[in-house]
């Protein structure tokens, strides 16, 4: 068995009639959902800004919540500490 043949899983002409034929397939099922490579691959970056956006949003709420909280409890922590020093 050559290096190629291994390579391939195949003799190259079997091999290259499974790749038409797949891609056959999968061409027809992309055009039977109106899609496109492009289209997918659009798709999948907006995908993932919309998880780090929300991710960021999430984060930016949280630090807020923590700015808010701190805006009460740092000046009474603060008189705690000056009061308690009789």
């Amino acid at each position: 068995m050559s290096n190629l043949t291994r390579f391939l899983g195949g003799s190259p002409g079997a091999v290259l009639v499974k790749l038409i034929f797949l891609s056959l397939l999968v061409g027809a099922f992309m055009a039977f959902l109106d899609t496109n490579p492009l289209r997918l691959i659009e798709g999948l970056f907006d995908w993932i800004s919309s998880i780090l956006d929300l991710s960021l949003e999430t984060v930016k709420e949280v630090g807020l919540w923590i700015v808010y909280g701190a805006v009460i409890v740092v000046p009474l922590w603060l008189l705690s500490r000056v009061f308690s020093q009789n």
